[in-house]
């Protein structure tokens, strides 16, 4: 919504649909949007900017203003949302706070207007006419496929970071803040990306009547240091296993003293032993982060028309040659067996997917928070083999094709189990 007045920092690796400026130039050829997978779809909607150039010279570092100021680009991105779309969405059912906010800026403000129960579109209509507000619509990729869009303009103000690539949301006085370092107009078609923590303030032009654009927050709680603190738990674990150090006990009154100088230092040591036995680490445990990454992605997307995946073609047999399907959509852990409560827990190897995660309550809290209709908690998509099992699973991931009976397990019996295990999710294909 506008910022008037006081200067937001809003924290998160923001890409808005609407900066160093590289401008595209009317020569520059353009590609259509591109969906037939996330790298493709990512690549064409910031062309003509390559990904490399992308990652090497903007990603965290500075922003980048991509501007089409050519009028036949303008709807570059307008065929894959509009303001118009709401009138139908709202016949489809949405409400306000679970899918809807209407907002405006008063006194540098933010206040909601949010009415009770369903959106009527009338309404919102008349809120958004009469009182200027601003529509804030959650998670919309729940009902339309797409990624960036502009209708109107939108005046930008961005600011340096006081905390570069901050993790949290602040508020900084304007005293603070200094001027704007980028000031410009994005008009239809036009992308802008900024790293997470660049402060900035965005207001519609005197003169122009609405401004439609689309926020995309990405790759939020995906540093080294989130990495760290889900890999390391599972490192002293299997350490401990294995070095004695690791076992002999905390001295007795540790944990009531206040001067900790020699805990850290022994700390320090055991650290040092950690990274040691790092080196020579086969499989580093990431289990959370990955599962949490597939929990909460989006479904592929088979058309608006297509029916649930359900596994078709011919059975997996030994003499069969098959090949991975959706290979962005799933993931293989090393973890301890979740289904056994004994105090001696054997790891085993965990398949995770999104192929059957539901768009349409996507981002819309976590699945196994809520119950289904069956009133069973959902829970994450996947498979659960023995760890003997690991070095044939990776054998599919890396390879374009690969026979069944060329994998990597022991008997005839096991690769077929393991073949059609996968293929009863979806996740393979014979050919």
């Amino acid at each position: 919504m506008p910022k008037k007045g006081g200067k937001h920092a809003e924290m998160g690796k923001e890409m808005q649909a609407q900066c160093k400026r590289a401008k595209v130039e009317e020569a520059c050829s353009l590609s259509v949007m591109n969906f037939e997978n996330p790298d493709s779809l990512f690549g064409s909607f910031i062309s003509p900017i390559k990904q490399e150039m992308f990652f090497r010279e903007y990603w965290e570092q500075k922003p980048l203003l991509v501007q089409r100021n050519d009028p036949l680009l303008a709807a570059y991105y307008q065929s894959l949302f509009q303001l118009s779309d709401l009138k139908e969405l709202c016949s489809q059912g949405l409400y306000y706070g679970q899918d809807i906010n209407i907002c405006r800026c008063v006194n540098g403000k933010k206040k909601v207007l949010n009415k009770e129960g369903k959106v009527n579109y009338m309404q919102l209509k008349k809120d958004f006419d009469q009182k200027k507000a601003t529509i804030q619509f959650h998670q919309p990729q729940r009902f339309k496929v797409f990624i960036l869009q502009l209708e109107g303009e939108k005046h930008w103000r961005l600011y340096k970071p006081t905390v570069h690539l901050a993790r949290e949301y602040n508020v900084e006085s304007e005293d603070r803040i200094g001027n704007p370092t980028h000031e410009f107009i994005l008009k239809p078609g036009d992308l802008l990306y900024f790293p997470r923590g660049t402060i900035h303030q965005a207001d519609t032009p005197l003169g122009i009547s609405y401004s439609t654009h689309v926020t995309i927050s990405t790759y939020q709680n995906n540093s080294w240091g989130d990495f760290l603190l889900d890999a390391i738990p599972g490192l002293v674990f299997d350490s401990a296993k294995e070095d004695v150090v690791l076992r002999t006990s905390i001295p007795r009154q540790l944990l009531m003293q206040v001067d900790t100088a020699d805990s850290t230092k022994k700390l320090s040591s055991l650290l040092r032993r950690l990274a040691d036995r790092l080196e020579d680490t086969r499989e580093l445990r990431s289990s959370d982060m990955k599962k949490d990454f597939i929990m909460n992605r989006l479904p592929p997307w088979l058309g608006c028309d297509s029916d649930p995946l359900t596994p078709g073609g011919k059975l997996p047999k030994i003499d069969s040659k098959i090949r991975l399907q959706f290979r962005d959509h799933a993931i293989i852990t090393v973890e301890p067996d979740q289904e056994n409560s004994d105090e001696i827990r054997r790891d085993m190897v965990y398949v995770y997917h999104s192929l059957k995660n539901r768009r349409e309550t996507h981002m819309m809290g976590r699945e196994d928070d809520t119950t289904s209709e069956e009133g069973a908690s959902q829970q994450t998509h996947g498979l659960r083999f023995p760890l003997s099992y690991l070095d044939a699973l990776k054998q599919i991931w890396s390879s374009s094709t690969v026979n069944v009976k060329e994998l990597n397990l022991i008997s005839d019996e096991e690769k077929e189990n393991l073949a059609l295990s996968l293929w009863t999710e979806c996740l393979i294909e014979v050919i």
